[in-house]
């Protein structure tokens, strides 16, 4: 099996257990995306019953969407600054329990002074926002896969905190 195969089959996974848990939490989880332009989306829209629980989010490739619609302040994007405002932006907007955000430089070039591979996350709830940098290796798609794997993670992790 391929890594990006394995990948895959490891974001399914995760998609399906974040419905669990959002579900028995009756939470509802929303996205804000740039880098990942939708594939977490994907992942959870189709997991088990994601109509119950996936509000749903917003895809903010290019800059301007991310200062109208996600809150984001003007200027350069790529920081855990603007990773933050757009996981705060869609929990606010769309009136969810939990959100998770990406951006980041998924190549082949630099972008903003970063290297290609430079990701920020973060995920929010109502009481907290956490942001994550990585330096991932490889190609754009892997680079996509990647971070679409860490966020998945974590927001996996903050459902986990808060059934605790």
């Amino acid at each position: 099996m391929s890594d990006a195969q394995e990948r895959d089959d490891q974001i399914t996974e995760l998609a399906r257990r974040i419905g669990q848990l959002a579900s028995a939490d009756r939470s509802t989880v929303v996205v804000a995306e740039s880098l990942t332009a939708g594939r977490i989306a994907q992942a959870l829209g189709a997991a088990p019953a994601s109509s119950g629980w996936f509000g749903g989010g917003v895809i903010a490739y290019q800059n301007n969407t991310k200062f109208r619609l996600l809150g984001v302040n003007p200027g350069p994007v790529i920081s855990g600054e603007c990773a933050e405002q757009m996981a705060k932006g869609v929990l606010e907007s769309i009136g969810a329990d939990v959100s998770v955000s990406v951006i980041g430089v998924g190549g082949p070039g630099p972008e903003e002074g970063y290297p290609a591979g430079t990701v920020f996350i973060s995920v929010g709830s109502r009481c907290t926002v956490r942001t994550f940098s990585y330096a991932f290796s490889g190609s754009p798609e892997d680079v996509v896969g990647l971070s679409a794997l860490r966020a998945l993670t974590h927001l996996k992790d903050i459902l986990l905190e808060k059934d605790s």
